[in-house]
C-alpha cells in the first residue's frame, strides 16, 4: 500500500493524519475521550437490550440449550471485532464500514458496503426502540396505551407508539450535538454496567438448579429434519441480535481523542464485557428461574424471570434499568447512522449529499441526516404497525444487512491481505501480525455462515402466525434483494457519475506541501467535486 505524503504546518492534528488521507479536511469537534469511545461501542451492543429483548424467541426456539450460541457468536464476531481493530489503528474515520470497505476495496464495493449499512442502521434503530414495548408493559399497565395487551394488534400497535417515543427522543439528542450525546450516553453506559453486575449477583444468591440446565433442550428439535442442529440455529438469532455494533467506537473516530489508540481497545474492550456479563445474566436466569417450564418464559422473556426471581419491587426497578439500557441503545445506533450518512454524503454519494454533510455551525453535527433518519426509522415502524410479528421480522432483517455489511469489509480485507496489499497502521498500535490471514479467513467463514443462517426462509422466523404467506416467509430474502440491488442500480446509473469530495469538505494543503490525494472515483465515472 502506497504511504500518501501528508500536509506539515501547524493546523495539522496528529489525530487528524489519517482523516486527510482520504482527503478530507476536519469538520468535527473532538471531544469524546477513552472512556466515550468505549461506551458509544458497548451502548450500541447494549447487553441488557439484546439479552432482554430476544431472550424469549431464543428459549422458546431452542430451550434453555440455546445458551450455547452466546459463546458461538461470541468467537465468531470476535474475530470479526480483531479485524476492525486493526482497521481503527489505520483509518479511524465516520463510517468506519463505508470508508473502509472503500480503502480497501474499491469505491463500488464501499458505497454497496455503506449502503446496506446505512439502511440496516435504519432498521435497526426502529427494532431497538420496540424494545419499549417488552420493558414498559411489566412495570406497568399504565403503558399499554392500546387495548389491554390480548387483541391481535394491541401488542404491535402499541409497540409503534412507545417507539416512536424513543425515537424522537433519540433525534433531538443527536440534533444538539455530540457533547450531550456523549453525556446522557455515557452516563447511561454507568447505570447498566452498574445495573448488570448487580442483576448478575441477585441471579446468583437465588439459583435453584446448577449448570447443567445448559443442557436441556426441552424438546425444540422435533419436528426439524436434523433435530435440535435446527431449533438450534434458529434460536441464535436471539445472540446475533446483541454482538455487533462495535465498529460504533471507530465510527466516532474524527470526534474522538487519540483515535488510532482509543478506537480499537474501544472494540476490543466492549465485545469481551459484553460476552463476560451477557453470558452470566442468560446462565444464571436459567439456574434461578422458578420453573423452566413456565409458558411466558417463551412469551415474555427476561422481564418475566427479573419479576419472578426479584419480586415485584426488585424487580422493576431493574426494569427500568433495562429501560435506560434500551434508551441509549437507541440513541447510539441513531448516532452511528449519521455519521455513516455524513460520510457517504462527504463523498457525493447520496441524494442531496451537499445538504446532508453540511455541519451545523454552533451544534457541530450534521442536522439534516439526524431528521431524515429519525423519520425513515419513524417509517418502518408505520409500515409494520399491524404485524403481530414485528419483532423478529424487523430485527432479523436488521441483523442480516449488518452481517453483509461487515463482510464487504472482511472479505476485501482478506483479499488484501492476500495479496499483500495490507499494511497496519505502525508505532505500536493495534496490529494482528501473523495472526493477520487466519483471524480474517474465520471472520469471513463466519460473517457468510451466519448471513446464510439468519437469511433462510423459516417460517418459524417471518411468518410464524397467520395469514400464511409465500412472501412472508422468503419476506428476508425478498426485502434484502431489493434494498441491495435497488439500491446499487441506483448508485451504478446514477450516483457513481457523481462521486468525489466535495469541494467544501475536501482538505487544502498548506503553501509548500503536497495535498493529499482524494478517494480515485471509478474508471469510468467523472469525479466531481460540485454538489448536486
Amino acid at each position: 500500500m502506497t504511504t500518501i505524503e501528508q500536509p506539515t504546518g501547524p493546523k495539522n492534528n496528529s489525530d487528524d493524519t489519517e482523516l486527510t488521507e482520504f482527503g478530507y479536511k476536519p469538520e468535527l469537534k473532538r471531544t469524546l475521550g477513552n472512556f466515550h469511545t468505549f461506551a458509544a461501542g458497548i451502548s450500541y451492543i447494549s447487553i441488557l437490550t439484546g439479552t432482554f429483548q430476544l431472550f424469549y424467541f431464543g428459549y422458546g426456539s431452542g430451550g434453555p440449550a440455546y445458551w450455547w450460541s452466546w459463546p458461538m457468536v461470541f468467537v465468531g464476531q470476535f474475530m470479526v471485532a480483531l479485524c476492525f481493530a486493526e482497521l481503527a489503528a489505520r483509518y479511524p474515520v465516520a463510517g468506519s464500514v463505508y470508508n473502509w470497505s472503500k480503502k480497501i476495496g474499491n469505491p463500488h464495493l464501499g458505497w454497496l458496503a455503506g449502503w446496506m449499512m446505512l439502511t440496516a442502521s435504519i432498521v435497526s434503530i426502529a427494532a431497538v426502540a420496540l424494545a419499549y414495548q417488552l420493558t414498559l408493559p411489566q412495570i406497568s399497565d399504565v403503558f399499554q396505551i392500546v387495548g389491554d395487551g390480548t387483541g391481535t394488534y394491541d401488542v404491535a400497535t402499541n409497540a409503534v407508539i412507545l417507539a416512536a417515543v424513543l425515537i424522537l427522543f433519540t433525534t433531538l439528542v443527536n440534533a444538539f450535538g455530540v457533547k450531550l450525546m456523549a453525556r446522557i450516553n455515557t452516563a447511561g453506559v454507568f447505570i447498566e454496567l452498574i445495573a448488570t453486575v448487580v442483576l448478575i449477583v441477585l441471579f446468583a444468591v437465588h439459583i435453584t438448579r446448577g449448570p447443567q440446565v445448559v443442557l436441556e433442550t426441552n424438546g425444540t428439535g422435533e419436528g426439524y429434519g436434523t433435530g435440535y442442529l435446527g431449533a438450534f440455529l434458529v434460536a441464535s438469532l436471539a445472540s446475533a441480535y446483541v454482538m455487533y455494533g462495535f465498529d460504533t467506537a471507530a465510527s466516532l473516530g474524527e470526534e474522538s481523542l487519540d483515535p488510532t489508540r482509543n478506537a480499537p481497545r474501544a472494540i476490543i474492550r466492549a465485545i469481551i464485557a459484553s460476552f463476560v456479563l451477557g453470558g452470566l445474566i442468560l446462565l444464571l436466569a436459567l439456574m434461578s428461574v422458578s420453573s423452566l417450564k413456565g409458558e411466558r418464559l417463551s412469551t415474555d422473556g427476561l422481564q418475566y424471570v427479573v419479576l419472578n426471581v426479584l419480586g415485584p419491587t426488585a424487580g422493576k426497578a431493574m426494569l427500568w434499568c433495562v429501560l435506560i439500557a434500551v434508551t441509549v441503545c437507541a440513541l447510539a445506533v441513531h448516532t452511528a447512522a449519521i455519521r455513516l450518512a455524513f460520510a457517504m454524503a462527504r463523498d457525493n454519494n447520496l441524494p442531496a449529499s451537499s445538504k446532508l454533510a453540511k455541519i451545523h455551525p454552533r451544534f457541530q453535527t450534521p442536522i439534516l441526516p439526524t431528521v431524515v433518519i429519525g423519520v425513515l426509522a419513524l417509517a418502518i415502524l408505520v409500515v409494520n404497525i399491524r404485524q403481530p410479528q414485528i419483532f423478529t421480522v424487523v430485527t432479523s432483517i436488521g441483523i442480516i444487512m449488518i452481517y453483509l455489511a461487515y463482510l464487504g469489509v472482511t472479505v476485501p480485507m482478506l483479499v488484501a491481505r492476500l495479496r499483500g496489499k495490507w499494511q497496519p497502521a505502525g508505532d505500536g498500535r493495534f496490529s494482528l501480525g501473523r495472526w493477520g490471514v487466519l483471524v480474517n479467513v474465520l471472520a469471513v467463514l463466519w460473517g457468510a455462515g451466519m448471513t446464510l443462517n439468519l437469511i433462510w426462509p423459516r417460517a418459524s422466523v417471518y411468518n410464524a402466525t397467520a395469514p400464511f404467506h409465500w412472501y412472508l416467509q422468503w419476506g428476508a430474502v425478498l426485502f434484502v434483494g431489493i434494498i441491495a440491488g435497488g439500491g446499487f442500480a441506483y448508485y451504478w446509473f446514477i450516483q457513481r457519475h457523481k462521486t468525489g469530495v466535495l469541494a467544501e469538505h475536501r482538505v487544502v494543503a498548506e503553501a509548500g506541501t503536497t495535498p493529499p490525494a482524494p478517494p480515485a472515483p471509478p474508471a469510468t465515472a467523472v469525479a466531481s467535486p460540485a454538489a448536486d
